[in-house]
């Protein structure tokens, strides 16, 4: 059985015969990606890990590996820097996303094979499956679903998810 969920334009998400609504990025669904432009980009995007806050919650059950989070925990946004698009250790001197936040839509991340195999640098970074804010609000270009889902879905084998434009 796929492990992988398709995400259409209308902010649907379809695995093994269920539909969820996700929050998607501000700037829609794009097949040119690029830094800074809130698109969620079109493709098949391998579930590479999944991080978690410990402090909030249990670890995820899930098919890939799974690792907590730390306060010190960032990921490179800067096209300049050498560590663009990768997991980092803060304080970091390239621009950076904090992990470690105060509200809980990083308490659970599924990291997303965009843009790094090999790294092209602007072509987009930090392409999460996280939690949702409680609106659904629109995301900086990550898929996003209410916790709960979030979970239920890596613990029902969740490996891939294929953008589609």
């Amino acid at each position: 059985m796929s492990g992988t969920a398709r995400v259409t334009p209308d902010g649907l998400l379809r695995f093994r015969g269920e539909t969820l609504r996700c929050a998607l990025g501000k700037g829609g669904i794009r097949a040119d990606k690029q830094e800074g432009d809130g698109a969620t980009p079109v493709g098949l995007l391998p579930l590479r890990r999944v991080l978690w806050r410990a402090d909030r919650g249990p670890r995820p059950r899930c098919a890939v590996p799974a690792e907590p989070i730390a306060p010190e925990d960032g990921w490179c946004d800067d096209p300049a820097h050498a560590d663009y698009n990768k997991a980092v250790r803060l304080p970091h001197p390239g621009r950076h996303e904090r992990l470690w936040r105060e509200d809980a839509v990083y308490d659970v991340i599924g990291v997303l094979g965009w843009n790094d195999a090999p790294v092209r640098r602007g072509r987009g970074s930090a392409i999460f499956l996280h939690v949702a804010r409680p609106d659904l609000a629109p995301t900086e270009g990550c898929v996003a679903l209410p916790e709960k889902e979030l979970r239920r879905l890596l613990e029902a084998g969740l490996t891939a998810v294929e953008i589609v434009g």
